[in-house]
């Protein structure tokens, strides 16, 4: 009983009281107040909170790409793409012997440049092709690389941009042969060309 009581008698004070404020000496005090003496109140104009503006949908890289595949799809078909090898696109102009094909498959070429087409459109990539085929033939080179990918971020995961490509090359007049580029050297996602010689 007396520990009941003497518990209840210590809540009374405490409700009387009140928590305990922070405090200290009036050096503490005479100290805080000369060191904010010269201190002017900021001066604050009213925030107005603009919400965040939505992504900008990228309407004209959605009617590329759509454009891209129904090209892919509904344009002439190249069924000589096909011919060389399998599932990996190759081709090769008439009357170029079939041992050239074959040693662009293994490597046996030396591929001299490289043009990479990530990031761009099919407008940008045919207008980048046209324009580095003939560049690397003034060089005098005779194999080169094309990097276009495998189209994983293409609508349906299809690989248009190289269907695109496959078609552009088989129709310039530089080119004698073409196939998938070797594994190391980006497997699907890049083809292989070989160039006339410099005339």
């Amino acid at each position: 009983m007396a520990g009941r009581e003497a518990s209840k008698v210590s809540k009374r004070i405490a409700l009387k009281t009140g928590p305990k404020k922070p405090g200290g000496t009036a050096e503490d005090i005479a100290a805080f107040q000369t060191a904010v003496a010269n201190v002017e109140p900021l001066k604050w104009d009213r925030v107005h909170h603009q919400p965040a503006l939505p992504l900008p949908i990228p309407r004209q890289h959605l009617f590329d790409e759509k454009a891209a595949l129904k090209e892919s799809l509904h344009g002439p078909v190249l069924l000589d793409l096909y011919l060389e090898g399998g599932d990996e696109a190759a081709w090769r102009r008439d009357g170029l012997p079939k041992t050239w094909l074959r040693d662009l498959r293994r490597g046996r070429w030396v591929t001299q440049d490289k043009l990479d087409l990530h990031g761009m459109n099919r407008d940008q990539a045919r207008n980048a092709v046209s324009v580095f085929l003939p560049e690397c033939q003034q060089h005098g080179y005779r194999c080169v690389r094309i990097v276009h990918g495998k189209g994983l971020s293409s609508p349906g995961r299809e690989p248009v941009l190289k269907k695109l490509v496959l078609g552009w090359l088989s129709q310039r007049r530089e080119v004698l042969a073409f196939c998938q580029a070797r594994a190391a050297e980006g497997g699907a996602g890049a083809t292989v060309v070989l160039l006339a010689n410099k005339k």
